[in-house]
């Protein structure tokens, strides 16, 4: 049965915290062995959001920071970032419409996080959004 683009995006995610997770523990790991934990089925859409969003890591921290006022994003609790990590390479790399990207990510912050997690993830990438 094959998922949604949410349950994608959602696997995605997950995939980049459990990185997020090993790198902060300084523990060695495959993105390949992860991706394919976190899949029953080989999904490009997955592949493309966690590869991109690791390539562009930095750059697309320095974005965050840009539109988090008086934050920078290791500030954020680990899955508030990866969920704003994402959306901020969807936005800039992939054709997915803006609203969409938005509304996908801060479902996700709803999910994963608390309000203010919510409330961040939405205004920065509003942000972003009004400066493309």
């Amino acid at each position: 049965m094959s998922k949604t683009r949410s349950e994608l995006r959602e696997k995605a995610m997950i995939i980049l915290y459990q990185i997020e997770i090993m790198q902060s523990n300084k523990l060695d790991y495959n993105v390949e062995d992860i991706i394919k934990e976190n899949l029953e089925i080989d999904n490009e859409f997955v592949r493309d959001l966690v590869y991109g969003t690791l390539t562009y890591e930095t750059d697309l921290d320095k974005l965050a920071n840009t539109y988090l006022d008086n934050w920078k994003i290791n500030r954020i609790e680990k899955t508030g970032a990866c969920i704003l990590r994402m959306a901020l390479y969807e936005l800039k790399y992939m054709d997915t419409p803006h609203i969409v990207v938005i509304n996908e990510a801060v479902e996700l912050a709803k999910k994963y996080g608390d309000e203010s997690l919510k409330n961040i993830v939405n205004a920065v990438l509003d942000k972003v959004v009004k400066e493309m």
